[in-house]
């Protein structure tokens, strides 16, 4: 069986002292498996990437963005075969894995304008002869940890731009959805990239505490559950080095009794069964304000969560594929047993849901709990799979402040045609992306991704501004050319421009 290897200083690596299984989850079948990286693995990575940072970071700002078009140009040209390699390792449906990359290539458009994204700021006689300007410098070795869940977009968040800026990068994907990332990896090489500015890694935890302990990387991003970005905070911080950490989410869509209820029913549909639920943006709960509006979304739901097409990720015209591991599978039928239980309304069972000819499949159906408390399990966790709850209160205000009690704060939505709820809603919520009449509000490439509380640790967000920042240093510069004719006394009060 295949291993699939790691790709350091422009060639793949293979190490076979350890592995683990990569599994297709619409047949629960073994289909290659992943060489687990070692940190001598690791460490030859960390070289090969020192080793490329002195002549990358004086490459032209220009150059480099040559070789990002030349990027982008090849991932466009190789779309459908990446789409398929993370539907047949993530279990999502061609169409979503086709839209992911789609959004990760809006990161490689924003970084292609290295050139202006870089540029310092000037200021001419800021005292007499005296100028000043800022430059942004790269950091050097900077590294990232990326979830199973987007194994194209999430990558394509961190180094095409840390690599734009002009440092070299070292990615540890997911073990369980490793080959469309070493795929797109490969591309970048083929654009022209130069050996050791991108080294990939495949591994687990040995490898994500070789990245964070060793002294060489100054930067660390990470995208996961809230867990582990806890963890990777505390130890990389604890070193000295810069993190980015994006951890978990509950969701919440506020339903106002105005709000264009067809609409809203549809962008619900999208936003809480779209990848099966696994996405750090998903809606997972629903807060209706007003018994009326509750009944009518109720009453609207039900048949076409029944309805939903469900079947092998590889498949098209389909709503959903399967979870992405047993694990991960088992985990979600517990939450909604969990919530039955607790006293929560099940009004659509996703559990026992079979697809002919994929008995082994990892498959949920589409599950709606009505009548949930803030008290119970399933509204406090983050499920990670097609659950969907509806909570019940009487106002905007109730709505606030259930959504500012709880411990995550990533995304969040409002529908309603009331400019002033919408503007209260924006203005009082305590939640770092917010949509109106958008369901899933994802920033563009442009502006930047990253949530409040327990959502987010570090002080920047991914991609966009936040991103260059993260991903260079400021230095300020003050220059001045005094006429050698013109000696000075030495002045001993502090210097100043009045």
């Amino acid at each position: 069986m295949h291993v699939i290897p790691h790709l350091i200083n422009g060639e793949r690596i293979s190490t076979q002292e350890r592995t683990a299984e990569v599994f297709n989850p619409s047949t629960g079948e073994v289909i290659q498996r992943l060489g687990l990286a070692d940190r001598a693995t690791v460490q030859q990575a960390i070289d090969a990437a020192q080793a490329a940072f002195p002549a990358w970071r004086n490459t032209p700002p220009a150059r480099r963005a040559q070789v990002l078009f030349r990027f982008k140009q090849l991932l466009e040209a190789n779309g459908e075969r990446i789409a398929r390699l993370i539907s047949e390792e993530h279990g999502k449906t061609l169409e979503d894995a086709a839209g992911e990359l789609k959004r990760g290539i809006e990161n490689v458009e924003f970084a292609c304008a290295a050139p202006e994204i870089l540029k310092g700021e000037y200021s001419r006689n800021v005292g007499p002869n005296i100028d000043a300007w800022s430059d942004l410098q790269p950091i050097g070795v900077v590294a990232g940890i990326t979830p199973f869940n987007f194994p194209a977009m999430v990558p394509l968040w961190m180094y095409p731009l840390a690599i734009a800026c002009g440092n070299t990068f070292i990615l540890k994907p997911s073990e369980r959805a490793p080959s469309s990332t070493l795929l797109i990896a490969e591309l970048f090489h083929e654009a022209g990239l130069p050996r050791g500015v991108l080294n990939l890694v495949q591994g687990d935890k040995e490898a994500v505490d070789a990245l964070l302990e060793a002294p060489q990387v100054k930067a660390l991003s990470f995208v996961g559950s809230t867990p582990i970005a806890e963890y990777i905070y505390a130890e990389g911080t604890r070193r000295g080095k810069r993190v980015q950490a994006l951890g978990g989410a509950k969701n919440h869509a506020v339903l106002m009794p105005d709000a264009d209820l067809e609409n809203a029913v549809g962008a619900l549909m999208g936003a809480a069964y779209g990848s099966c639920g696994e996405r750090c943006m998903a809606i997972s709960v629903a807060v209706c304000v007003g018994e009326r509006i509750a009944d009518a979304l109720v009453e609207r739901l039900v048949p076409q969560i029944a309805a939903l097409k469900i079947g092998a990720g590889t498949s098209r015209g389909l709503d959903m594929g399967p979870l992405v591991t047993a694990a991960a599978r088992d985990k979600v039928v517990g939450y909604i047993q969990d919530g039955v239980a607790a006293g929560a309304e099940l009004l659509v069972d996703g559990r026992g849901h079979s697809v002919a000819g994929h008995a082994h499949g990892y498959f949920v159906g589409g599950t709606l709990f009505d009548r949930v408390t803030p008290a119970m399990r399933i509204y406090q966790e983050e499920i990670f799979g097609p659950v969907l709850c509806i909570v019940r209160l009487n106002s905007l205000e109730e709505a606030i402040q259930l959504i500012n009690a709880h411990e995550y704060g990533n995304g969040t939505c409002i529908f309603t045609r009331d400019g002033e709820s919408a503007r209260l809603f924006c203005d009082e919520v305590e939640v770092g992306m917010v949509g109106v009449n958008v369901p899933l509000p994802v920033p563009v490439s442009y502006h930047s991704f990253g949530g409040w509380k327990r959502s987010l640790f570090g002080d920047l967000h991914a991609y966009g501004p936040d991103g260059v920042r993260f991903y260079t240093r400021k230095k300020a510069i003050t220059q001045r050319w005094p006429a050698r004719a013109n000696h000075e006394a030495a002045q001993f009060a502090f210097p100043s421009n009045g």
